[in-house]
């Protein structure tokens, strides 16, 4: 069998700004967008697995992250983060619609550039997705996501990365991105963390939803830093979405490449996936 080619790194001008990428892989157009504080490296041996699976793979660092200039003052919202991706994947030379998947903050702009920009995205995989209007609190209350203190972000997401399986091939991943992240561009770091701490995307999934936009949500059972009351409130608008649970926290698919490679290679497969009675059974 033929070697999977290589991902590999590039730059280009997005905007009259320098943009960071990764490319790589033949076939059909994956677009793939980072969490928040990384950036397309760290997702480096997932994406490889999508190469290898069949697709073209898009791996862009978003503005402010690995390298990629950061989006003007006016622009700094999902809305901005949405026309960026637009421009990116014209950029590029995408010439189709693509299979769009983002994690966590990535998420939150794959379903706004799927909103804003209906020509580009085929179907829309969320995995540990922003965007849910609802969190739980530590007493068990639910409330709006906005007023979730970034201070909780911050403890759940520190406690859910230092019980990551297999940590100590993980971490060394993430500071690679995270630590330059942070001394190159600070402002971005805290921007985003507050956009994902208030984003309420639940009015541009039930568009989605009108225009019968396929959307499959992938959740790991054991996410304290984006809870299960938000994956409810983003199901909630969609009538016809598989839900795709799987076992690991937050960050599961850095710790677990070759299961994220396996499931997304049966949603762009078409393989059959669980029903949302099943898969919210689990996730209980």
């Amino acid at each position: 069998m033929a070697k999977a080619p290589a991902l590999t790194s590039h730059t280009t001008i997005v905007d009259g700004r320098a943009t960071q990428y990764h490319v790589g892989g033949d076939g059909p157009p994956l677009l793939f967008l980072h969490g928040w504080g990384l950036a397309d490296r760290s997702y480096r041996a997932a994406l490889q697995r999508l190469v290898a699976a069949g697709s073209r793979v898009y791996a862009p660092a978003l503005p402010g992250f690995g390298g990629t200039a950061d989006l003007p003052a006016e622009d700094r919202s999902l809305a901005g983060f949405a026309r960026w991706v637009t421009a990116f994947a014209a950029q590029v030379g995408i010439s189709e619609p693509v299979t769009l998947v983002g994690h966590s903050f990535g998420g939150g702009v794959a379903i706004r550039t799927a909103h804003d920009s209906p020509e580009l995205v085929a179907r829309l995989v969320l995995v540990n997705s922003i965007g849910g209007s609802a969190w739980s609190n530590g007493r068990g209350v639910l409330k709006a996501m906005r007023e979730r203190p970034l201070w909780d972000w911050g403890l759940h997401l520190q406690a859910d990365l230092l019980a990551t399986r297999n940590l100590s091939k993980v971490l060394p991943v993430i500071l690679r991105d995270a630590v330059p992240n942070l001394l190159r561009c600070p402002g971005a770091i805290w921007r985003v963390a507050n956009l994902a701490r208030t984003a309420d995307l639940t009015g541009e999934i039930a568009e989605l939803n009108r225009r019968r936009m396929p959307v499959v949500i992938v959740w790991s059972d054991q996410d304290n830093v984006i809870p299960q009351a938000a994956l409810l409130s983003l199901r909630a608008g969609l009538d016809s979405t598989k839900v795709v649970t799987v076992p690991g926290r937050h960050g599961w698919l850095l710790a677990e490449p070759q299961r994220f490679g396996e499931i997304i290679t049966n949603v762009l497969g078409l393989a059959e996936l669980p029903t949302d009675e099943d898969c919210l059974s689990d996730a209980a």
